[in-house]
């Protein structure tokens, strides 16, 4: 079976720039239109309160709540400025990013697309801004598992940030950071070590060998490692990342809670199943604390206790947790998210595993036709899908239609191992 839940938190960098305020430069710039239609004071001070609590309710993993909110700000923006307004761009982003967060894939990518036009425009196409653009849209299509269309504008990003920043800039390791993970996602291991190892370099040498960041690059380049049963030479990378981490932003931060999470992978990874176990308990305590107990990176931190819990057949403790998962993202970002899909997925095999095979159909159809609406009839997770369906089916005595499944799973598999780039 392929097992697909959140496991480790790859750190992608400056995945959804946006605008955290609105000074009232912005709401009154040069290009602004005349006078009869420029916002009133109020209209800006409504504006960056919207905005404020938008924000808020991003960082509580309240999407649908922070969603209306940006469309405001939004809304009064388009009042007050030229339709090319690069203050304009940066509230696409806002609103296209929590978009993406919430799974509206169709909704964010004209918003992307038009903050990018905007910026080309106004800017200029070797300006910084638009450099942020290329990198959103991009994170958008990776997303969606469009790595061809993703790998282009990553690439144009980076060769934007290096010609205009300079080759060691802060923004030139986030593209270097974010083309890696697109390279490990297709399993394009030598190229993305390559950039890993230049991305922790450059933060080394600019911040020193204690700065946050070079924790964010220790744990790619140790993720990476992992994934390759490089197991030797993970371990010391997430140790010395978390241990960068807990000195740095305290023994409660979010990014230890990760640091937490990929260590207990590693050993979880290596039957070190009583080494695990606290790690990740200690990530979902800190999880629970500080983005509260109903927070989508919750439902991620349960998932993976719980399938801790079943690699060692503690099947009565891991059910409880995945249920829980399931219901935090379902309420969080709605039952047709794709998360959701690999919560139902998660749930789905867990029955497997003790032979519910009946209980397990219902989940894998729903999760499928999840994946299918949202990410694509040739998205690789609707085959993971399709595939474990095929599984049950079988064991439920369907072979005829466990067949369809089968055919729809390899179909996939092989037109993407056909994708140029592909190893």
């Amino acid at each position: 079976m392929n097992f697909f839940k959140s496991l480790a938190r790859i750190s992608i960098c400056g995945l959804l720039t946006a605008i955290a305020a609105l000074a009232p430069a912005q709401m009154a710039s040069p290009q602004a239109r005349p006078a009869e239609k420029a916002p009133e004071p109020s209209d800006i001070d409504e504006a960056k309160r919207l905005n404020k609590q938008a924000f808020l309710y991003r960082s509580q993993g309240k999407y649908a709540e922070a969603e209306p909110l940006f469309k405001q700000v939004l809304a009064i923006a388009e009042r007050a400025l030229e339709p090319n307004d690069p203050a304009l761009a940066g509230l696409l982003n806002n609103l296209a990013s929590n978009c993406q967060s919430e799974g509206k894939y169709a909704e964010a990518e004209p918003l992307y697309q038009r903050a990018l036009a905007i910026d080309e425009k106004a800017l200029g196409t070797g300006h910084p801004n638009v450099a942020r653009d290329l990198n959103n849209l991009a994170s958008l299509y990776y997303s969606q598992g469009k790595y061809s269309k993703a790998e282009p504008l990553y690439k144009r990003a980076l060769a934007i940030a290096e010609k205009t920043l300079g080759p060691d800039h802060p923004e030139v390791v986030k593209k270097l950071n974010n083309l890696a993970i697109l390279y490990h996602s297709q399993a394009r291991y030598a190229e993305a070590e390559a950039l890993y190892r230049r991305a922790l370099s450059i933060d080394e040498k600019a911040l020193g060998t204690t700065h946050p960041d070079v924790a964010r690059d220790l744990n790619n380049l140790a993720e990476l490692y992992r994934l390759q049963v490089r197991y030797a030479e993970a371990e010391p990378l997430y140790q010395r990342a978390l241990a960068i981490d807990e000195k740095a932003l305290g023994p409660s931060h979010p990014d230890v809670a990760t640091a937490l999470n990929n260590l207990a992978l590693l050993y979880k990874s290596q039957t070190r199943y009583a080494e695990a176990e606290p790690l990740f308990r200690r990530s979902l305590a800190i999880d629970e604390k500080v983005l509260g107990p109903n927070h989508p990176n919750v439902a991620g931190a349960l998932n993976n206790v719980a399938s801790l819990y079943l690699s060692q057949g503690r099947y009565a403790e891991a059910e409880p947790l995945f249920r829980r998962a399931l219901a935090i993202d379902e309420k969080a970002l709605g039952p047709d998210h794709p998360v959701v899909a690999r919560d139902l997925n998660n749930l789905a095999e867990f029955f497997q595993a003790q032979g519910r095979y009946a209980e397990a159909e219902p989940l894998l159809r729903r999760a499928l036709a999840i994946a299918e609406k949202v990410l694509g009839a040739n998205h690789p997770n609707v085959a993971t899908f399709a595939s474990n369906l095929a599984l049950a089916l079988h064991k439920l005595g369907r072979d005829t239609e466990a067949k369809v499944y089968e055919d729809q799973a390899a179909r996939i598999r092989a037109g993407t191992a056909r994708q140029p780039g592909k190893m």
